[in-house]
């Protein structure tokens, strides 16, 4: 079969956000029971190729299968299902109370935008599309789907579900590199929904200037962990260890650095080794490759090698790991101390399972530093002292915090997920993930 050219894949795409144009009234009119059907048809898709996504998932970037199943399988169908159970309710108008006549009423009406456009990330290939396609399809809209071209075996995957599923004037997946990207973000979309980073954020930022398009950036940057002296370090070092396995430190709500005061840096560093140690390594002192993720290419390696190497040239201590295996871009969890904001460990997110560790004397400092750059995703605070974290609250600013533990504040539903500044713009999750796709519309109605 011959490979479409350039000029065939350019006039399907016009071809497509045509038919979704003309159809995008009759899904805004939609009922709740005609969208659900379709996020029916949309897991019954998933799970009858769930082996299929852990395989293609698996070939792209050597993730633990029990991390794919997990975040690209029953994460999907669970948020799939919580739209479900929910959406009557969300597309219930909300009355509000009004102040120019008791007898008249006043609505707001969530509205559907239009056609939307969904960008995926590499880090999360399906889980990070098809999350956002559930909640774009909740709430009445149409869209199209691009999945990152470092995921190939995901997107063919992504793309047999999606066609299953949906009629291609609902919802549609086209594969390719960056260039089919850049034609889709010349189209006037109605919105347009970008999980990745903030360098390429600000393209998709200025292209949908072009048209006015509203967008949803989620992005990352660097996320801070504050260990005040009434933390419990060796619950610190354990879940710092286990964050930074996760997805091979790949995530946008990793961990990034860590302030600790210099009388527990050294507990926390032999909790983290041992920690690591426990669950990464077999008994003749191998690390077990099949238990955390590759970096997902050499470009991604080679940065962060760079940057460990500028660290220790510059005078960090390399406290746990240190191992670069480039043959197949697999880096050990690390741990450096001794860094400094001269390191460019400290300047750009990480990405990877190294993490950098500075000393504070007091408070003050730590928030001081985390101030003067830019807002983060996540923020993290482990302390006892509940003044500690009020003031950490009030005096900083990022995406999310979560106190005394990592990643629960993306993981509660119940709770809006996304960044500030830098680190994204608008947020989703749950009803949240419904109003990203919404427009909120203002409905005043006279009583006669």
């Amino acid at each position: 079969m011959t490979a479409p050219t350039a000029a065939d894949l350019s006039a399907d795409i016009a071809r497509v956000f045509a038919l979704q144009q003309a159809h995008m009234w009759e899904a805004k009119a939609s009922t709740a029971a005609e969208r659900k059907e379709k996020l029916a048809r949309l897991k019954a898709a998933v799970e009858a190729h769930a082996d299929d996504i852990v395989a293609a998932v698996l070939e792209d970037t050597r993730k633990p299968v029990g991390e794919i199943r997990v975040t690209e399988v029953l994460n999907v169908t669970a948020n799939i299902q919580r739209n479900i159970d929910n959406l009557d309710e969300w597309m219930k108008p909300v009355e509000v109370a009004t102040s120019l006549n008791p007898a008249d009423r006043a609505q707001i009406i969530h509205e559907a935008r239009g056609v939307c456009l969904i960008l995926g990330p590499w880090n999360f290939p399906l889980g990070l599309a098809l999350g956002p396609v559930a909640a774009a399809i909740a709430a009445g809209n149409t869209c199209i789907v691009k999945l990152t071209d470092l995921c190939p075996a995901t997107a063919r995957v992504a793309s047999v579900i999606v066609r299953e599923a949906f009629d291609e004037k609902d919802v549609a997946l086209f594969e390719g590199d960056v260039s089919v990207a850049t034609a889709l973000l010349d189209l006037p979309f109605n919105h347009v929904f970008f999980t990745g980073s903030p360098r390429v954020g600000k393209i998709v930022m200025a292209a949908a200037a072009k048209h006015l398009t509203s967008v949803t950036l989620e992005l990352g940057g660097k996320s801070p962990v504050i260990v005040d002296d009434s933390a419990d370090i060796d619950q610190v070092a354990a879940q710092l260890a286990a964050a930074k396995q996760f997805n091979g430190g790949q995530a946008c709500i990793s961990p990034d650095y860590v302030f600790v005061k210099e009388d527990k840096k050294a507990a926390l560093v032999e909790g983290f080794r041992a920690n690591v140690q426990k669950n990464l390594y077999d008994d003749a002192g191998n690390l077990k490759k099949d238990s955390i993720a590759q970096v997902v290419n050499k470009a991604n390696f080679d940065r962060v090698k760079a940057m460990f190497d500028d660290a220790v040239a510059k005078g960090a201590t390399v406290a746990a790991g240190g191992t670069f295996e480039a043959d197949d871009l697999t880096i050990h969890p690390t741990m450096l101390t001794g860094v400094t904001p001269q390191m460019t460990i400290l300047q750009d997110e990480i990405f990877a399972p190294v993490i950098p560790v500075m000393t504070y004397d007091t408070l003050d400092q730590a928030i001081g530093y985390i101030e003067a750059r830019d807002k983060p995703l996540a923020l993290y605070v482990y302390s006892k002292d509940e003044a500690n974290v009020e003031k950490v609250l009030a005096r900083t600013s990022s995406g999310g915090v979560t106190v005394n533990g990592v990643f629960s504040h993306y993981l509660e539903n119940n709770l809006p997920f996304g960044g500030v500044n830098t680190s994204g713009m608008g947020s989703y999750h749950g009803v949240f993930g419904f109003k990203c796709f919404s427009h909120e519309r203002a409905v005043y109605r006279h009583q006669q």
